[in-house]
């Protein structure tokens, strides 16, 4: 028996050198940071006309509503799109992720061209599947990351995703003017070249994200499991099941949105994980989309476009730009540290912005600030939600947050035009900061699983 024993160990062990984690790694990295750039550029390429189309077709009062609809439906996706991701793995997921938003690209083109509202709403609410996988690329990086560098790795990808954010915009009228022969009507070629890009980004990982990261960290951690309990059945000493992280789940186990929910009411730093992604999300869009608006009230029509612009894009380096180094601290000082040095952050950037008055350089600080807050609260807390939860659940909850932290971005867009209506830009800056106080009272409250990460 026990000669057996000691074969089949000997034989995973072999398997287990075969495996090159490192090395697949490195090849997923480069994958999903390529990915990135070409889905990031479909998204927001399509995203910075989005608005104007839906004007265009069905008036000013449907426009914004119409932007709703494609962050609504990035929230919605994300359940199948991790269910899948469950199931048969993380590439298979990202594939249907980015074709779901190459159908909504080309049924927006479709009502551009019809002027047919409902299908541009239809069409809206699948394009937000670019969105789902952008957002869900970033969990795939740390699959098989040592610990240590969980932090980091899943930020390389969220800051690949600068690129195409930064350049996207100023591609769009290239775009619309290059596929002009087509016959399209105004603002619908890039949206033409979002369902190009989302195809191509489909393509690569349809043939090169192989072997698949989640089910080769599966596979090692099942296979650990195995190990673990030969040797207490030879040496007849308890060992620790190393495949059930925290959350209560069992190796092999396969619940949905269901056991998710539970995980996260269960597993303290799961819950301090989704809630930071959440509530940094729901203060970064509450304050940034009513920046333009509030702008707008002392620019000239002529001059309004380039100070939003401007100011619009040190946001988004502040989002992505500094992802690395958020990072690194965050491997450096640990998770809940850079939780709360993000909330710092955005209670800064509200007290900046909402005392700017008409200082458009105050406000640009402000928006800085709220975009790398927002980055605080996004690595980090992605990073402690996945480290949470065993192998076999993580999928479901990653969707769950994200499912979350959509619908919370979209509550925030939909009351922020409500109250900088009624009672200003000032005030809308005060509730943003008053709303992620909570989340400072939950950090603190909350032993992180390890205090020096990677231990």
């Amino acid at each position: 028996m026990a000669t057996e024993l000691t074969t089949g160990t000997a034989s995973r062990a072999i398997a287990a050198e075969r495996t090159d984690v490192p090395g697949i790694q490195r090849r997923t990295l480069w994958l999903l940071s390529l990915t990135q750039v070409i889905g990031g550029i479909g998204m927001t390429i399509g995203m910075s006309v989005g608005v104007l189309l839906a004007a265009r077709i069905g008036g000013t009062a449907i426009s914004g509503l119409a932007q709703s609809a494609s962050v609504v439906g990035g929230a919605l996706l994300a359940v199948p799109v991790t269910q899948i991701m469950r199931s048969v793995g993380r590439r298979p997921g990202l594939v249907a992720a980015y074709l779901a938003g190459a159908v909504g690209g080309a049924l927006i083109v479709v009502a551009a061209v019809t002027g047919w509202v409902p299908l541009l709403f239809l069409g809206m609410l699948l394009f937000g599947g670019g969105t789902a996988a952008n957002l869900q690329a970033r969990y795939a990086a740390v699959d098989l990351a040592e610990p240590a560098r969980r932090g980091r790795h899943l930020s390389i990808v969220v800051w690949a995703t600068t690129i195409g954010a930064v350049t996207a915009p100023n591609l769009a009228a290239p775009a619309d003017d290059a596929l002009g022969w087509l016959g399209l009507p105004l603002l619908a070629g890039p949206f033409v070249f979002s369902v190009l890009a989302f195809l191509l980004a489909a393509g690569v990982l349809l043939v090169l994200l192989r072997p698949d990261p989640l089910l080769t960290a599966r596979r090692l951690a099942a296979e650990e499991a195995e190990e673990a309990k030969e040797a207490e059945e030879v040496d007849a000493v308890p060992a620790p099941p190393v495949a059930a992280a925290a959350g209560g789940v069992r190796p092999g186990r396969r619940d949905g949105l269901r056991a998710a929910f539970r995980v996260v009411r269960e597993v303290p730093a799961a819950r301090l994980g989704i809630s930071a992604v959440a509530m940094g999300h729901l203060v970064m869009v509450g304050v940034m989309v009513m920046t333009p608006v509030h702008l707008g009230e002392w620019h000239s029509d002529a001059d309004v476009l380039r100070v939003v612009g401007i100011v619009l894009s040190l946001h988004i380096a502040g989002m992505f730009a500094f992802s690395p180094l958020v990072g690194w601290l965050t491997d450096r000082f640990g998770r809940r540290a850079v939780i709360l040095g993000g909330i710092g952050t955005l209670l800064a950037a509200c007290a900046v912005a909402g005392t700017a008055g008409h200082n458009t350089a105050q406000v640009s600080v402000g928006l800085a600030l709220l975009g790398l807050g927002w980055s605080g609260t996004m690595v980090a807390g992605s990073t402690l939600l996945s480290e949470s939860v065993s192998a076999d659940v993580r999928p479901a909850v990653q969707g769950l947050s994200d499912l979350t932290m959509g619908l919370a971005g979209a509550l925030a867009g939909a009351l922020s035009g409500f109250v900088i209506q009624v009672a200003g830009y000032a005030v809308l800056n005060l509730l943003a900061a008053v709303a992620v106080v909570p989340l400072v009272a939950l950090a603190l409250r909350t032993a992180p699983p390890q205090e020096r990460a990677g231990a």
